[in-house]
């Protein structure tokens, strides 16, 4: 899908880690943080303060999705062994792709959509791309920024406060 500059993330979907799809034209008016995760990271950790995210902000009308992706070399092979793992691991809940390329030729067309608007790709495990409810993107964030941390969390509260006319 070429990039546009007036596209929104609602075009975008994909693979479920346990077949169907994550599709987010169903999410469309929500606020999206997207993350790209890995088993084996020092930043796993994440998993936890995410689904705290997703858990305490669901209502508000947050939606937290994980894009699992061996671009870094630390995920499992498969995606049963990565659903898994997040789930007895971190007891995640919140929406899971399959495994996906996020980074360069083979990004998966939500990741080149970003890198097209915002000259900006994933560096690492546990970047975060944030969606407004508008569809558009609110903000991109690094493995430092920490869900539940200052930046995020601002960033999150003035996307969760804004209406769509």
């Amino acid at each position: 899908m070429a990039a546009d500059k007036d596209q929104q993330a609602w075009a975008f979907s994909f693979p479920g880690i346990d077949g169907g799809t994550v599709d987010f034209a169903g999410l469309k008016g929500r606020v999206l943080l997207v993350a790209n995760t890995a088993s084996f990271c020092g930043y796993t950790y994440q998993y936890d303060a995410l689904e705290k995210l997703q858990t305490e902000q669901s209502a508000a009308g947050l939606t937290v999705i994980g894009i699992p992706s061996q671009d870094f070399n630390q995920e499992s092979a498969d995606n049963g062994t990565v659903k898994k793992f997040c789930e007895t691991r971190f007891g995640i809940d919140f929406p899971l792709a399959a495994i996906s390329h996020v980074i360069g030729p083979r990004a998966a067309p939500f990741y080149a959509w970003v890198a097209a608007q915002r000259q900006w790709q994933p560096r690492w495990n546990f970047n975060k791309v944030l969606i407004g409810r508008d569809g558009r993107i609110a903000g991109t964030f690094g493995s430092d920024d920490e869900p539940g941390g200052p930046v995020l969390s601002r960033a999150i509260a003035a996307e969760l406060s804004r209406t769509v006319s």
